[in-house]
């Protein structure tokens, strides 16, 4: 750790920049990565949209994942593979970061924040060792709409992504 770390007291943190002005209705993407066809999930579950309606995405070095919305951190997995927030608008979204990442039981995964936190679109939440985990492991990282508390929520057309950017139509 550096000085300006310990400076800026960062020590064990993530920082971000925070994001501006995003709504309550809005979805975001968690980090910079490629939007890639849910079908090329290798776990049907994922694939087929079991949960609800569902993104995918890859990312290629070490990352931090962030909350999706506006709301409240209502689920995290210890292990850090998957992660869910209730929105201010009562929608629920899913995150999970791979597949089968549960037998990883935390390697690779570092949490910034707990169950209960309420978080702000882009707020880091975890930071994901994709390269190494990778190994092992499929790294795709799904986005799932798992309760859309009645709201038409359509997502974008797959392309590459930047942390912040809406995710809806």
């Amino acid at each position: 750790m550096g000085f300006l770390d310990k400076l800026l007291n960062l020590e064990g943190k993530a920082y971000l920049p925070p994001l501006e002005d995003v709504s309550d209705s809005d979805i975001v993407a968690i980090a910079d990565g490629e939007m890639i066809d849910i079908k090329e999930v290798s776990d049907p579950m994922f694939a087929e949209e079991m949960m609800g309606k569902s993104l995918a995405f890859r990312y290629d070095k070490k990352t931090i994942l962030c909350s999706p919305a506006n709301g409240e951190l209502t689920a995290l997995f210890p292990t850090g593979h998957a992660y869910g927030v209730t929105t201010n608008e009562g929608v629920e979204l899913l995150i999970h970061c791979g597949v089968d990442t549960v037998n990883a039981k935390g390697e690779g995964f570092k949490l910034f924040k707990k169950q209960g936190d309420i978080v702000k679109a882009g707020d880091p939440i975890v930071e994901v060792d994709f390269p190494r985990l990778s190994d092992k492991y499929d790294m795709s990282t799904m986005l799932i709409l798992t309760n859309d508390n009645g709201k038409q929520i359509d997502f974008i057309d797959r392309q590459p992504v930047k942390r912040g950017q809406s995710l809806i139509k």
